[in-house]
């Protein structure tokens, strides 16, 4: 889920609200590449599964054939993991700009444009945070991902082996989700707060969702 994107209508001069505005939405522009990542860590993710599917309908007299997808598939999971060093780059660059917010928010005159502002600044600070467990727990699933293809490029592999690295891998995927849902639900959490602040601190903007 990607941040709304504001278009400021009308602002002139550099008032505190204008010069957070403009923090604002500079960090939303520095995650346009994290929003062109997640697209393509997706279209990744749906070709190592249809390899996988093709290796289980597979039995060890077509080791060969195991062996070679095998292969493939970590070669995907090396494409993913810097797809997702992009990401993070991303998104550090976006936290990096929305922090220059902080100082300025003392500057607010209003107490409740005020208030908003500090409520705004620590929802987003926890999707960063959020963001952080997701990444590492995502990070953490690629690395057993990976295990598991090297262990059926080995013949003599076991079926128990097998079934204990598919077990650490479903486990490193419920943080993904958890992770994820985290992510999502600060991110509508700081959207609308974003768009309250905007309201009560009089800056006039244009919403376009699309």
């Amino acid at each position: 889920m990607v941040l709304i994107f504001i278009i400021l209508s009308a602002c002139s001069g550099t008032s505190p609200q204008e010069k957070i505005y403009e923090h604002l939405e500079k960090a939303v522009s520095l995650e346009e590449g994290f929003e062109e990542q997640q697209d393509e860590i997706t279209a990744l993710e749906k070709q190592e599964q249809q390899i996988y599917s093709q290796i289980i309908e597979l039995d060890m007299s077509e080791f060969e054939q195991v062996k070679e997808l095998s292969q493939e598939a970590i070669d995907i999971i090396k494409q993913r993991s810097d797809k997702i060093t992009l990401e993070q780059e991303s998104i550090s660059a976006s936290r990096e700009e929305f922090e220059k917010i902080d100082d300025l928010i003392n500057d607010l005159k209003e107490e409740e444009v005020r208030d908003k502002a500090e409520e705004l600044y620590k929802v987003m600070i926890e999707r960063y945070e959020a963001y952080d467990v997701l990444h590492d727990a995502y990070i953490r699933s690629l690395e057993e991902e990976e295990k598991l293809y090297t262990l059926l490029q080995n013949e003599d592999v076991s079926e128990e082996e097998l079934k204990d690295q598919i077990a650490e891998i479903n486990n490193t995927y419920q943080e993904v989700i958890d992770g994820n849902e985290q992510f999502n639900t600060n991110t509508v959490t700081y959207n609308e707060l974003k768009k309250e602040f905007y309201e009560i601190a009089d800056i006039n903007v244009t919403y376009d969702e699309d």
